[in-house]
């Protein structure tokens, strides 16, 4: 049998179907008052059909437009037009919005791995689906090219299906093709494709694409959702080893991604080897490079969006956009307060899935600021009106410009501290306050000068050391700044020359406070104690250092001399790995003296994978969690 690849284009095919061939205007004549009319997604829009559909405005009424995402001229949504034409879109885009938001067009909010269903079952029953397809190939088959999507699935469910039949539409393989008989119509018609550009990335969104380029690892599967971040996160991904592609929308950036050789596919779970896309949005370069490339699998929303097709791919890794999100971790993603921008799209099909994926993240990306820098993206709570896409149980890590926050199973005092700490700097004091006011915070957290220095919000917990002794461990506080004091001046000098690379034992009132006062993200600081008659004495320190290039922090400690040799180190460097984990850190590095042999022993012994290589006299550590 002939496959799809080796299948060539039939070049008697308007001879062969000479009786399904119809003009545009011929076509659409069969649309008739009342009827709900599907029309192809974005940029595999049929424009020669659109054109003449809306040519017989004064002859129609209340004719409704079902569409994804509509991309370029929409002809038939504007105001002069509604008595004619009404359009319910299932994704709010440019040219729809200001219509919509004006309450003369509907939105339908929808998971997009549902619309399928809402087709088949007849819940949402369509009388014509007009499409744009690639030339039939000598098997009688046409493929939906760049816009396969749901279209599919209204091209099987709709009455009448009327196809424009264009030589410039990209023959795309995977499950793409229709039967030339499941056809009712044939316009024959050459235009070119909608193309729609790449924007530029900002300094912010950069930043941003930066910070997400950090959790990704080698081998990682990848969703890009729509917008400006995914495009500056592809810059920072080319030196990225068998990374894959398993995303509803392919766009010019994860092309560029492909040609530096970033992208096999080798390590995908499912799909090996091949990019597992839906629909594309770019430029011609795209398309030419999609046409009969087997590289690519186009497949139906049913299966691209499915989240359990997406939970099975190991280390999936899911980026979407996000408008606001409030302190408890609720993110809104489709609306500005009751103003309805966007949609639902496949945020919480793709979320859902990387989530329950093997090493899979589910990551929501935003600029911290909107309207110049004006407001803050994240808010106490949501803009009145806005509605929640990302419920505060799915929420994963979270990524501005200022930093990651890491949320799921945290509390919402957690949950508050990490969105603080990665908000733009000039609303944290005032994001700080509300937070207070709300009760999502403990008051003692605020600094002395009034200064929002976050501290740690990881849940305490308690070890039992050898000797059986019971040592608490929980964060620094700013009010433990004397206790602070007395631990390090009670450190003999061998003590403070392994983990300083100093003896000196003197320390600034600045240094002392840098103990105390720390970035929870970026920070974290644990303190070893034990009750005494005065309250409690702290007899140990653990700290990492986040580096966000890299994803991995600089990890380091210190045990009061009389408290060694107990089995301390291990259980706070066990305590630290917990923590660093819960905030999606990759991994430690940490720089030792050779002398220092019990934390050589600690590191050695850890039960993760562990490099190191030593360089005068010291030893410089890489431990990965990902791998033990």
């Amino acid at each position: 049998m002939t496959s799809h690849l080796q299948a060539q284009p039939d070049p008697a095919w308007q001879e062969k179907y000479q009786d399904m061939i119809r003009s545009a205007d011929q076509a659409l004549a069969l649309v008739r008052p009342g009827q709900r009319v599907f029309i192809g997604t974005a940029c595999a829009a049929p424009g020669a059909l659109v054109e003449a559909l809306t040519r017989r405005c004064g002859e129609l009424s209340d004719v409704e437009i079902i569409q994804l995402l509509t991309k370029g001229e929409a002809a038939s949504a504007t105001k002069q037009l509604q008595d004619c034409f009404h359009i319910n879109s299932f994704f709010i885009g440019r040219t729809v919005r200001e219509l919509i938001q004006q309450g003369l067009g509907d939105y339908t909010p929808t998971l997009l791995s549902d619309i399928p269903r809402l087709f088949s079952s007849g819940q949402l029953p369509l009388d014509v689906a007009l499409i744009q397809v690639s030339e039939p190939d000598s098997r009688g088959k046409v493929s939906l090219g760049i816009g396969v999507d749901v279209v599919k699935s209204a091209t099987e469910n709709a009455s009448l299906v009327i196809a424009q039949v264009n030589p410039r539409m990209p023959r795309t393989l995977g499950d793409s093709f229709i039967d030339i008989y499941d056809i009712d119509l044939l316009v024959p018609q050459a235009t070119e494709l909608i193309e729609r550009q790449s924007s530029t990335p900002t300094a912010s969104t950069r930043r941003i694409g930066e910070q997400i380029a950090s959790l990704i690892e080698d081998g990682s599967t990848l969703e890009f959702g729509i917008g400006r971040i995914p495009h500056a996160l592809a810059q920072f991904l080319k030196d990225k080893k068998d990374l894959g592609i398993h995303t509803e929308m392919l766009t010019d950036s994860m092309l560029a991604l492909i040609e530096a050789g970033a992208v096999s596919g080798a390590r995908k779970t499912m799909d090996r080897g091949k990019i597992v896309t839906s629909f594309c949005m770019g430029t011609r370069k795209l398309y030419d490079f999609v046409n009969n490339n087997p590289l690519f699998s186009f497949r139906p929303t049913e299966y691209v969006n499915d989240d359990y097709i997406i939970g099975r791919q190991h280390k999936m890794v899911a980026i979407n956009m996000a408008l606001e999100i409030d302190l408890t971790g609720q993110v809104c993603a489709d609306s500005l307060g009751s103003r309805f921008f966007s949609g639902i799209g496949g945020q919480v099909d793709f979320n859902r899935g990387a989530a329950r994926s093997l090493d899979g993240k589910a990551v929501i990306a935003m600029e911290s600021t909107a309207r110049n820098g004006e407001v803050s993206r994240i808010v106490t709570r949501l803009t009145p009106g806005a509605g929640v896409v990302t419920t505060r149980g799915e929420v994963h890590y979270v990524v501005t410009e200022h930093g990651i926050a890491y949320l799921h199973g945290k509390s919402v005092r957690e949950r508050a501290m990490a969105l603080i700490s990665i908000a733009h700097p000039k609303f944290r004091e005032q994001l700080f306050r509300e937070a207070l006011e709300a009760n999502y915070l403990h008051r003692e957290l605020a600094d002395l000068d009034g200064r929002v220095l976050l501290t740690s919000g990881e849940l305490a917990t308690t070890t039992l050391l050898e000797d059986g002794t019971q040592v608490s461990f929980r964060p620094v506080h700013p009010t433990d700044e004397p206790r602070m004091k007395d631990l390090l001046y009670a450190l003999s000098r061998e003590t403070l020359y392994y983990r300083f690379m100093s003896a000196s034992g003197r320390f600034t009132h600045k240094e002392i406070k840098n103990f105390v006062y720390i970035d929870h993200r970026k920070d974290a600081a644990i303190a070893g104690t034990v009750p005494e008659a005065h309250g409690e004495d702290i007899i140990a320190v653990g700290r990492y250092y986040l580096d966000e290039k890299t994803n991995r922090a600089e990890v380091a400690f210190v045990i009061r001399d009389d408290w060694q040799n107990r089995g301390l180190g291990k259980a706070l460097f066990k305590h630290l790995v917990s923590i660093a984990k819960r905030n999606g850190i990759a991994g430690f590095t940490a720089e030792v003296l050779r002398d220092n042999r019990r934390m050589q022993a600690i590191f050695n012994h850890s039960g993760y994978t562990v490099q190191s290589r030593m360089e005068d006299d010291v030893y410089s550590y890489h431990i990965d969690f990902s791998q033990s």
